[in-house]
């Protein structure tokens, strides 16, 4: 999913590798997959960015802070670069005085929101977020932040129902279609998925998470030419995931093409010995380390 950019004053995973209807043994490990897939560190929305991070930056942003300390509109930049950097204690502090100074300041309520998010602090997370929506029942960045909360917790029903609202508000936002895709694909509505991750892909065909996404229900479906092509896109655009080179395994495997199989998964494990779907699939194909 695309990195969100922290508002200021304006309106503003890993995807989950699913069961194929194979054997059951192998649909069993696949639905492992997605579930040990969901909690993944992409779901964390903050992208770190050094240069907005950086001294200089801050230097800059707290003259302006200085210059109007009755003024939120500051703190809520500086505490966006504080974020972007790394400085979770500082930037909580700095949208927490946003919010002081403005009581209906919705975009740091989510800001904040998506600092305690990336500190695993996900009720207060969705307090910020009910927040947000409750001053602007109309601010889609705070459904799809509140809806990914909800499909990492296993509240399919209400992410979904955050994912659609924010897409009936007409959402630019990539995140809300993919999200959505994901929980059809969870529920095998492969076809609607593959819709949803396809309108991702037009709104931003450098996110390599839904070319990823699609290539699995292509292949639950038995499309492995198009599965194929979508997971390769996806590795070409980020080789170093170990949840691509896994879903480029399973589509693989699903085609009986076992040998590459085996060399996707164990290139998954050599990313990330750690990461058990990886480990499963070179043991149903026979690789070494199972």
């Amino acid at each position: 999913m695309s990195p969100i950019a922290f508002p200021i004053r304006r309106t503003a995973q890993r995807p989950c590798a699913l069961p194929l209807r194979l054997s059951l043994g192998l649909a069993g490990a696949l639905f492992l997959t997605a579930c040990q897939s969901a909690t993944g560190p992409s779901l964390q929305a903050i992208s770190l960015d050094q240069a907005q991070g950086s001294a200089e930056n801050i230097a800059s942003l707290t003259a302006a802070v200085n210059a109007d300390q009755n003024n939120p509109e500051p703190y809520n930049v500086r505490g966006s670069a504080y974020a972007r950097g790394g400085d979770y204690r500082r930037a909580l502090e700095d949208f927490s005085t946003a919010i002081r100074l403005d009581p209906n300041f919705y975009q740091a309520y989510a800001n904040r929101a998506l600092v305690y998010r990336q500190t695993n602090e996900n009720v207060r997370a969705v307090e910020d977020y009910n927040r947000a929506l409750q001053i602007n029942p109309s601010y889609d960045t705070a459904y799809i932040g509140r809806g990914n909360i909800y499909r990492v917790a296993g509240r399919n029903r209400e992410a979904l129902s955050d994912f659609q609202r924010a897409i009936d508000l007409n959402t630019t936002d990539p995140r809300a279609y993919h999200n959505r895709g994901l929980l059809y694909q969870l529920d095998g509505q492969h076809r609607q998925a593959i819709e949803d991750f396809s309108a991702a892909i037009s709104i931003d065909a450098s996110s390599p998470e839904p070319y990823s996404g699609r290539a699995i229900s292509y292949a639950a479906l038995n499309n492995y030419e198009d599965a194929r092509a979508d997971i390769n896109h996806a590795l070409r655009l980020d080789g170093n995931r170990a949840e691509f080179w896994v879903n480029q395994g399973i589509v693989l495997e699903a085609s009986n093409e076992r040998e590459r199989a085996r060399s996707a998964f164990a290139r998954a494990a050599q990313l990330d010995p750690n990461y058990a779907p990886a480990r499963e699939g070179l043991a149903r194909v026979g690789g070494a380390g199972a």
